[in-house]
């Protein structure tokens, strides 16, 4: 059997992503994650908000250790994961809001592009959309650290990197989206929430 995936970075920062959504997503139904990595905060999440459905998705590679947490957890509202590539069609489905975190700074500017674009396909009119993770500010590092996680990720991978978050707003935007809220977290990330208003 497959070693379950775990990250550290999920454990850490699971309470505090909770608290923002136990409010943002209050009057939701149905959530897609989008990117949802080992499937730590799938199942701390779906256990927390369990009039949720909380519908999983990632790349196909990660949708084994998905799998595990999700099948190890159990929960009536934790549907089996789906795949999701920005590079290929959206899985079927509606939803009145999606997730992701840790996701915009490990893909490229141009799938991060192509995400956005994909997302009226998916999102509900009213649809709430929240993303967690580092974000640069007015074209500018926020911290030292986020400045040194930058260079770390373009070392490994000249395309990925901390995104501006004017330039995701931008994107967001002309996906018919409107930023209503904007987080400080710790470890100098962020918790953004769009609402589509299209």
């Amino acid at each position: 059997m497959q070693h379950k995936p775990f990250s550290p970075a999920c454990e850490r920062n699971q309470d505090a992503i909770l608290a923002v959504l136990r409010t943002q997503f209050a009057d939701r139904t149905r959530v897609l994650e989008i990117g949802s990595g080992t499937g730590q905060h799938a199942a701390h999440f779906a256990r927390a908000l369990p009039l949720l459905t909380w519908q999983t998705s990632d790349v196909p590679a990660n949708l084994p250790g998905i799998r595990q947490w999700l099948d190890e957890a159990a929960l009536p509202n934790t549907p089996p994961p789906l795949a999701f590539d920005v590079n290929e069609a959206p899985p079927a489905g509606r939803y009145d809001a999606a997730f992701s975190a840790n996701t915009l700074h490990i893909m490229g500017w141009t799938e991060v592009q192509d995400l956005f674009a994909l997302l009226p396909a998916m999102l509900d009119a009213d649809a709430l959309l929240t993303i967690y993770g580092p974000f640069n500010v007015g074209g500018a590092f926020t911290s030292a650290s986020n400045a040194a996680f930058d260079a770390v990720l373009r070392q490994a991978d000249p395309k990925r990197g901390i995104r501006d978050l004017e330039a995701v707003d931008a994107l967001a935007r002309a996906a018919g989206f409107a930023l209503i809220d904007d987080r400080a977290m710790p470890a100098n990330n962020r918790c953004v929430t769009w609402r589509r208003s299209v």
